[in-house]
C-alpha cells in the first residue's frame, strides 16, 4: 500500500525519536519515498545523519540550509506529500499544530499539507492525561488529522501508563491499513489464475503450452494495488508477483488447478481465469521414462476438466466470473460462444493474428465482451496497462 507514496515524516524532540530510525527503514522497505523533517530539539535525540542515510534524502530542519543557502520551501513540501506522519509527536508540537503556530519548518509544512496527516504522540503519563493535551488532540482530530494512539508501558520517567509512542511496525501497518480502506477493491476477495498447466506423459515429459503467466501476474498485482485480497493460482512459471500481499498457490496440472479453484472460488467476489489450461492430457501416464525407439509413439489423450465451465455452473448471484479466449479464426464468434456457454460476466479476447498479442511478450491487444454483448476494443498496450483495463472492468461491474 505504501509503494511509491511520498511520505513526510516529522520528528519532534522526544526520547521516542530513536524509534523513528526503524520507522524510516520500514517505510523505505515498503517502497515509499520518505522525506524527514525534524524540529531543532529532535536533533538532540537522534542525528540527522542516521535518518538521511536510511531515507536516502537530506534531512530538513530549518527554513534555510546554511551550507548551500537553499530555501526549504514548506509549501512545496506540503504539496509533495501523499501523507504526513509526525512520530513522535510531542505535547509541544501537538499544541502548536492545534493552534496554528508555525515557528519551525515542521509546523509550517503541517499547515501547508493538503494530504492526510497522522500523528503518533509520545510523552509522559501526566502530560498525556492533562486536559490541555487532550483538548489539543481532540481539536486536531476535528481538523481531520488521524491519531495513532499511544501504548501503555514503562515511560522514560519510570512511571507506568499511557504515553509510549506506538511501535514502528504498528505505525507502518496503521498507515497501510488507512490507505487500503480508500481503495476501490478493499476487502474484496478475488481469485486469479495464471500460466500454463503441464500434463505428464512420463516422469520427464509433459504436454504444455507457451503461456508465460505474465498477463495473470499483472492482473493479480493490479488487483492487489487496488486493495483486493488476491489469491493467485498459477501453473509452472518463472514469474514473481510484485505485490507481497498476493497469496500464491502453485499447481502443475489442470486437475490440481481445478482443485485449488474450487477451494477459493466459493468465497471470492470475483474470479479472473487467465491461465492457459491444457484441454487434453495423456490417458495413461508412464511411471518410468519412455525410451526412444525407431517406432512411432502414439499417445491416447483424454479431455481435462473444464475449470471455467465448472465455476460458471457454481457461480452465485453477485459473483463476477471472467475468462480469456485466445483465438486464431472467427475470433469474436468463438469468444461469444465461450462467454455464453460458460456463464461468464465478460470474456477477454486475444487474437494471435494481432501483432504484439499472445504469449510470452510484454504487450497485449484485447477486446472485452460482456454478457450483454457490449464490446470494448482496446489498443495495443503493455500487459500492465491491459491488466489495469481488465481490473477497471471488474470495478465497474461490481458497482452495478
Amino acid at each position: 500500500m505504501l509503494q511509491g507514496k511520498n511520505i513526510t515524516l516529522g520528528i519532534c524532540g522526544s526520547i521516542a525519536a530513536y524509534k523513528s530510525a526503524l520507522l524510516v527503514r520500514l517505510l523505505v522497505k515498503e517502497g515509499a519515498n520518505v522525506q524527514v523533517v525534524m524540529t531543532p530539539d529532535a536533533t538532540n535525540f537522534i542525528t540527522p545523519l542516521t535518518l538521511s542515510t536510511l531515507s536516502k534524502k537530506p534531512v530538513l530542519i530549518d527554513y534555510f540550509t546554511p551550507e548551500n543557502g537553499e530555501w526549504n520551501n514548506h509549501v512545496e513540501l506540503g504539496l509533495w506529500a501523499d501523507l504526513v506522519i509526525i512520530a513522535p509527536a510531542s505535547a509541544n508540537t501537538i499544541a502548536k499544530m492545534a493552534n496554528g503556530l508555525c515557528d519551525n519548518l515542521l509546523t509550517a509544512v503541517y499547515l501547508s499539507a493538503r494530504c492526510e496527516v497522522y500523528f503518533a504522540p509520545a510523552m509522559d503519563l501526566d502530560m498525556w492525561k492533562h486536559a490541555a493535551t487532550q483538548a489539543n488532540i481532540s481539536r486536531l482530530q476535528s481538523f481531520g488529522n488521524i491519531l495513532i494512539p499511544p501504548a501503555s508501558g514503562e515511560l522514560a520517567s519510570g512511571l507506568q501508563g499511557e504515553g509510549r509512542m506506538a511501535e514502528p511496525e504498528e505505525i507502518a501497518a496503521f498507515l497501510s491499513s488507512g490507505l487500503k480502506k480508500k481503495l476501490p477493491l478493499d476487502g474484496q476477495k478475488i481469485l486469479v489464475t495464471a500460466g500454463p498447466t503441464y500434463e505428464p506423459i512420463d516422469p520427464v515429459r509433459f504436454i504444455g503450452n507457451h503461456s508465460s503467466g505474465k498477463m495473470g501476474f499483472a492482473i493479480a498485482d493490479n488487483l492487489a494495488r487496488l486493495g483486493a485480497d488476491v489469491t493467485l493460482v498459477t501453473g509452472p512459471t518463472a514469474q514473481v508477483s510484485k505485490q507481497p500481499a498476493v497469496k500464491r498457490v502453485d499447481v502443475i496440472s489442470a486437475g490440481e488447478m481445478l482443485e485449488a479453484c474450487l477451494l477459493y472460488f466459493k468465497d471470492s467476489a470475483a474470479c479472473i481465469m487467465s491461465a492457459a489450461v491444457a484441454d487434453y492430457a495423456p490417458a495413461k501416464v508412464s511411471l518410468r521414462k519412455i525410451k526412444k525407439t525407431d517406432a512411432a509413439l502414439n499417445l491416447e489423450l483424454k479431455k481435462t476438466a473444464d475449470i471455467l465451465s465448472t465455476l460458471g455452473a457454481q457461480k452465485k448471484d453477485g459473483q463476477i466470473l471472467a475468462g480469456f479466449a485466445l483465438e486464431t479464426d472467427d475470433e469474436e464468434k468463438n469468444a461469444i460462444k465461450k462467454l455464453q456457454m460458460k456463464n461468464l460476466d465478460f470474456i477477454v479476447l486475444n487474437s494471435l493474428n494481432d501483432a504484439g498479442a499472445g504469449f510470452k511478450g510484454d504487450t497485449n491487444k484485447i477486446t472485452i465482451i460482456e454478457k450483454n454483448l457490449k464490446k470494448t476494443v482496446y489498443a495495443l498496450k503493455s500487459k500492465d496497462e491491459v491488466a489495469a483495463d481488465i481490473c477497471n472492468k471488474v470495478i465497474e461491474l461490481m458497482k452495478k
